[in-house]
């Protein structure tokens, strides 16, 4: 993970259940053990209803106040941790959960924390850390997976590790500087004394999936079922929807409607595929071919129905396809589907095939992994 000092704010995000302690060990390992060390500027901590309430009364506040206790024993700074950073998991129609038990409440959470994660990893000056170190496993299943999805090179994810009798002893939170003393459960009541525990930080390698998210799920609220289907169509076999009468596409689980001549050029460059044609060699400067704009041109009916349009493309296509029109149809067209598909795009671009000035363009598609429908126009 970056260090430190190359992001103003560093965002610490934990999940939590019951115990609380898990954050402040967190911040611990983070903060004093590691090399070099992170200090975050901000926590937010996820959690149930009853977590939350455990945090609250724990770690805020002046007694016992864990949280600032542990940020004056190593002298960390002020790092901003207030209830407003203790979010709540709610169930569909918005009740704080108490638990996480069925599929419905795991849907609810799952969504919430990957709206959390999105947000914050908007800000581009920001490194966040997720640990995964408590709660139920769903819920750190969810928080690591939304890391995936909207991780960046700069975060990072981790789990933390405490030593034994430590592990889960409800009145530990951090290895302290001085002597603290406390027990271990009954019968046995063994004095531990808490300045010798040992805490530790397992960073967790992860798959970043960003870059290959379009665009409109990184920005807009889309459900964590959304987000996990879009992945997968990225991720998976890609498949190309061709529909003349829509003037439509569909690439990666997306639809988007092209202009007539973008939308003529991209059908134009899948129907050779389907037909095994080899790719389109681009026209040479000052030699237009009118070949090319023949077969352009009976794309480009169908695409566009309005006569005005029509004549204006068969008038520039009079003496055959020039050099710049050809680029400047298969710019537009990448250019389209980049802004629709982000990085997802260079399955369904066209693209060149050979070296200059042999270079030749059409899809990198399979022709099984295009469906061109028929058109009515076809039928007539």
């Amino acid at each position: 993970m970056a260090q430190s000092v190359e992001f103003q704010r560093r965002i610490l995000l934990g999940v939590c259940g019951l115990s609380p302690q898990v954050l402040t060990e967190t911040v611990y390992a983070l903060a004093v053990r590691r090399e070099p060390p992170w200090v975050p500027t901000e926590v937010h901590l996820v959690t149930t209803q009853e977590g939350a309430q455990r945090a609250r009364l724990t770690l805020l506040g002046r007694s016992p106040g864990w949280f600032q206790r542990l940020c004056r024993d190593y002298q960390l700074g002020e790092i901003r941790f207030t209830e407003r950073q203790i979010h709540v998991l709610s169930d569909g129609k918005g009740a704080p959960l108490t638990d996480i038990r069925s599929r419905e409440d795991n849907e609810s959470a799952a969504g919430q924390i990957a709206a959390l994660v999105r947000e914050l990893t908007s800000d581009p000056g920001s490194a966040l850390h997720v640990s995964i170190a408590g709660g139920r496993k769903t819920i750190g299943f969810y928080a690591g997976y939304a890391l995936s999805l909207f991780g960046r090179p700069q975060d990072a994810l981790s789990h933390v590790l405490v030593s034994a009798p430590f592990e889960a002893h409800p009145e530990f939170y951090y290895p302290t500087r001085s002597s603290r003393i406390i027990y271990t459960p009954p019968p046995d009541s063994r004095p531990l004394d808490t300045r010798t525990a040992e805490v530790a930080l397992a960073e967790i390698p992860f798959v970043r999936l960003r870059r290959l998210l379009p665009e409109r799920l990184l920005a807009a609220n889309s459900s964590y079922t959304e987000l996990v289907r879009a992945t997968e169509e990225t991720l998976g076999t890609p498949k190309l929807v061709i529909d003349p009468d829509e003037r439509a596409i569909t690439a990666a689980g997306r639809t988007l409607r092209l202009p007539p001549s973008e939308f003529a050029f991209y059908a134009w460059m899948a129907r050779r595929k389907l037909r095994g044609a080899e790719p389109v060699p681009c026209p040479s400067e000052g030699a237009p071919e009118p070949a090319l704009a023949k077969e352009f041109l009976r794309e480009y009916l169908q695409a566009d129905p309005g006569t005005t349009a029509r004549a204006r493309t068969r008038r520039a296509l009079r003496n055959g396809m020039e050099k710049n029109y050809f680029l400047e149809r298969k710019s537009r067209v990448n250019r389209l589907l980049e802004e629709a598909l982000g990085a997802s795009a260079w399955a369904y671009k066209v693209q060149g095939f050979g070296k200059r000035p042999d270079t030749r363009y059409g899809l990198a598609l399979e022709s099984e992994q295009i469906d061109y429908k028929r058109s009515r126009w076809e039928e007539e």
